[in-house]
């Protein structure tokens, strides 16, 4: 259906006037869904069936939402001026915005992903062989698939079928030697670095929230310690702005997930000193009178190295000025890929939605944070991954997959029953223009209704699942010491 259309002109980066093509709009929509295996990953019965009814091919939902997206930039009577047209990046945000109030988040998460790489590339941080394109590393996903394939839990029905004949046993006991595999291999190649003629000096252990980085950081640093190395681990908490500037949305929540939540200037600067050997005066945070209360003396020894867990650990203002050679960084995401269903649908699970269940559990526990608190927060979490966090992926030096086949059966029992912490679906009756949170509660709930769960007790069972399991972050009974869990 034709729009009336009154922007001439577009503003390029370069602040160049050219001429405004909404065509481009709809080639960019399409390349997203493509990218991800087309628009049906986002059909959502009661939510976008209609549009899918009205409109039957790629190209015709591409246009549909391309002519959202020009509506929506109309709607700014300056960009009617020629003199005064929308820019690259608000064309974006009003794509980014069509898309997701039409529930088509999947693709929205792959176009944005795609241009913040994009912007990474062209700020220099990214070389065209470490840009991630839309965020899914396609051969690591199906080096999964396969192996998930091997031990027979490459589909929710598989897995089913495993937990209820209890034989889970040897598929955790091999997807967690493949995980202990991998930190081997992390730690030697560290330990490669360390005979170079710039050794490194820090370690970035990064991903995106609840990926498992703290039993990870862990893991790998116990392998180096028994190589003799030493570490000064930085706690980035302190480097928090004050509660004050952290302004509140329409649910009174605030955005942490996002760098700018911290003082990136004042801990690149205490980076560059603590290399340089200074002593810095690192501020102490708290979190319960929300502000810095003093600050503490630190200083790096010559025979220490900097460690350093971080959400946004690749974030380039950060390290600005500090040699790549001088740092190691891992990135660690939840990758197990399995199919919905019986995979005859050929429709994978959401691994981010893992995360997610992972999330509310850990909020709820040791946060005091309702799930649907949790839920409600997700869009902020999601914006900061595919912003600072997913795109920089290629800059790492080792990925770690840090999802198992186990971790559904094992978070099921929190979310079942009686005591279950999933909030029923009345709960988002206050919230009902917020689609974001509508789509994750819904399909998260599919996902734990199709999944057969462990019992309490074998969750419980260190026998079963051994107790330093980066899952035991979240379910509790962990032999690792999880500071934010304290």
């Amino acid at each position: 259906m034709p729009v009336q259309n009154l922007i001439v002109k577009v503003q390029k980066r370069n602040r160049a006037l050219v001429k405004f093509d909404p065509g481009r709009i709809g080639k960019a929509i399409s390349r997203a869904a493509e990218s991800i295996g087309g628009f049906r990953r986002d059909f959502l019965p009661g939510i976008n069936d209609r549009i899918f009814a009205m409109h039957t091919t790629e190209e015709s939902l591409a246009t549909f939402l391309a002519d959202a997206a020009v509506i929506c930039l109309n709607s700014d009577p300056h960009h009617h001026i020629s003199n005064f047209p929308p820019t690259i990046e608000t064309i974006q945000d009003e794509v980014l915005h069509a898309l997701r109030s039409y529930g088509f988040q999947n693709t929205a998460d792959a176009f944005e992903c795609y241009r913040w790489g994009r912007h990474w590339r062209r700020e220099g941080a990214l070389t065209k062989e470490q840009f991630v394109a839309n965020g899914f590393p396609h051969d690591r996903m199906w080096r999964t698939l396969e192996e998930n394939r091997r031990l027979g839990v490459d589909t929710v029905a598989g897995l089913n079928d495993l937990v209820r004949g209890g034989r889970m046993k040897p598929v955790i006991d091999a997807s967690l030697a493949a995980y202990e595999a991998s930190l081997d291999e992390a730690a030697k190649k560290v330990l490669s670095r360390l005979e170079g003629i710039e050794p490194v000096r820090m370690i970035w252990i990064s991903g995106p929230s609840s990926s498992g980085k703290t039993t990870t950081t862990v893991k790998l640093t116990r392998r180096l310690e028994q190589h003799g190395l030493k570490f000064l681990m930085l706690n980035l908490d302190d480097y928090f702005w004050s509660l004050v500037e952290h302004p509140t949305d329409w649910i009174n929540d605030r955005n942490y997930e996002t760098p700018e939540a911290l003082d990136f200037q004042l801990l690149n600067q205490h980076l560059r000193a603590l290399l340089n050997g200074e002593t810095i005066e690192k501020p102490v945070y708290s979190f319960k009178e929300g502000r810095r209360t003093a600050t503490k003396p630190v200083k790096l020894e010559r025979d220490q190295i900097l460690l350093l867990d971080c959400l946004h650990g690749f974030y380039p203002p950060i390290t600005e000025g500090i040699s790549a050679a001088a740092q190691f960084r891992l990135f660690i995401e939840t990758q197990n890929v399995l199919y919905e269903g019986d995979g005859s649908a050929q429709r994978l699970t959401h691994f981010t939605d893992v995360r997610l269940i992972r999330r509310m559990l850990r909020d709820a526990h040791h946060r005091n944070h309702s799930a649907l608190r949790t839920i409600l927060h997700w869009h902020y979490v999601r914006e900061g991954e595919l912003f600072s966090i997913i795109p920089l992926m290629g800059l790492a030096d080792h990925v770690v997959n840090g999802g198992f086949p186990f971790d559904l059966p094992a978070l099921k029992p929190f979310f079942a029953g009686d005591k279950s912490l999933l909030p029923p679906p009345e709960a988002l009756a206050d919230y009902g223009g917020f689609l974001d949170a509508r789509i994750r509660y819904e399909r998260v709930k599919a996902l734990l209704d199709s999944v057969e769960g462990f019992t309490p007790a074998q969750v419980a069972d260190v026998n079963f699942i051994p107790g330093d399991a980066v899952i035991r972050e979240f379910v509790g009974g962990s032999t690792i010491k999880i500071p934010h869990n304290e």
